[in-house]
């Protein structure tokens, strides 16, 4: 195993570009790190800069407490998951996991046990005469990831490995890809653009914009307490919503129903907003549907009109509409509204959040 420094990491690109902005970070041996954002955020650039395939322009990269700038990827002890499995087409399952070792020089019969440990591992023992063009998406894709676990390194990178697959070889690889990072214990970093493989696969997670790391934390971290309007809408599927009013008086001006702002931020915060706008953010499952008369202390109620349904099994999305906004509830099934339908439901003060218009950070508020 081993850790990772990342010092003040720049990426600038021949043309001016600038890719990757004072990227620090410090990964601990055997974490899980994944790296999380848009396409063009850097991360996969990032990756790249950690495995000796991209030069870095400014700062420092460290393995153990060594710098590794001037070091190729070879020297840096990695091994690399690619999109594109990366899977040399005339050899066969068993000699595209063996190619490693054999540069290296291992005996054949130590190869050929490490070989059939793996494909054990990553079931793929039926499988080692064929050729990669004979097998399914998510097979070469296990044959990639044996081949880069066989070399038994200190550091697995992977870069978008399952954005090829459908989804249920996705949710089968996410299982096989965790369980291997337990047995190997091998530091890992992953990237993405799925923040559901994010949140269920990290230890923490690297959400990155434009080139800015914009929150590090653990999935339970980013999920509820995310420091800005980015993070809070990247994370969480459907995404929260934002609904933006002025602040006037302590109250949230909207234009059926404003909401008493006193409830959940205290008056210095207000005043500082006062006459600004501000944002109001709820996540689509923190809402409680509200029938007849019912009451509902220590909440916002709000009433809104339904455009759109669907039922997805476990759970309904409801898109609605109030006061020229627009937001997704998530509800259970047997609780969903009919289209054109009224629907009020509550917001609990606890899971209210406000963000600064302006900057598009979080604001603290007496619940967070």
């Amino acid at each position: 195993m081993a850790y990772l420094t990342l010092r003040g990491i720049n990426k600038i690109y021949p043309n001016g570009f600038h890719a990757v902005h004072d990227f620090n970070l410090e990964i601990e041996k055997g974490e899980f790190i994944v790296f999380v954002g848009s396409s063009g955020c850097g991360k996969s650039t990032t990756l790249r800069m950690i495995a000796g395939l991209e030069n870095i322009s400014k700062g420092d990269f460290l393995i153990n407490g060594e710098r590794a700038n001037e070091k190729g990827p070879r020297e840096r002890g990695v091994a690399m998951v690619f999109q594109s499995y990366a899977l040399y087409p005339h050899m066969t399952v068993y000699d595209n996991m063996a190619f490693g070792l054999t540069l290296q020089g291992v005996d054949d019969d130590v190869i050929e046990k490490k070989v059939n440990a793996t494909a054990k591992i990553l079931g793929l023992t039926d499988y080692l005469e064929r050729l990669p063009r004979e097998l399914s998406g998510g097979q070469r894709q296990r044959v990639a990831v044996g081949r880069a676990i066989i070399r038994k390194v200190d550091i697995f990178l992977m870069d978008e490995p399952l954005s090829n697959l459908d989804a249920k070889q996705r949710v089968t690889m996410r299982s096989e890809i965790t369980q291997i990072h337990r047995e190997t214990g091998a530091t890992t970093i992953y990237v993405t653009h799925d923040q559901i493989e994010a949140m269920t696969m990290a230890d923490r997670i690297v959400v990155m914009k434009d080139g800015y790391i914009q929150q590090v934390g653990t999935p339970h971290d980013l999920y509820f307490n995310p420091v800005n309007m980015f993070v809070a809408g990247f994370i969480g599927e459907p995404p929260m919503n934002f609904v933006v009013g002025n602040v006037r008086s302590g109250m949230l001006e909207l234009e059926d129903n404003p909401l008493d702002l006193r409830a959940v931020a205290d008056e210095e915060t207000l005043a500082k907003y006062e006459g600004k706008e501000i944002v109001f953010g709820f996540r689509p499952e923190a809402i409680q549907p509200i029938r007849g008369e019912e009451e509902i202390g220590d909440a916002y109620k709000l009433r809104c009109y339904v455009n759109l349904v669907e039922l997805l099994g476990d759970n309904t999305n409801v898109y609605v509409s109030h006061d020229a906004h627009n937001t997704i509830l998530k509800v259970d099934p047997h609780q969903a509204p009919g289209v054109t339908e009224n629907f009020d439901f509550a917001i609990p003060y606890g899971s209210v959040y406000l963000f600064d218009k302006t900057t598009e950070r979080r604001i603290k508020i007496n619940n967070k």
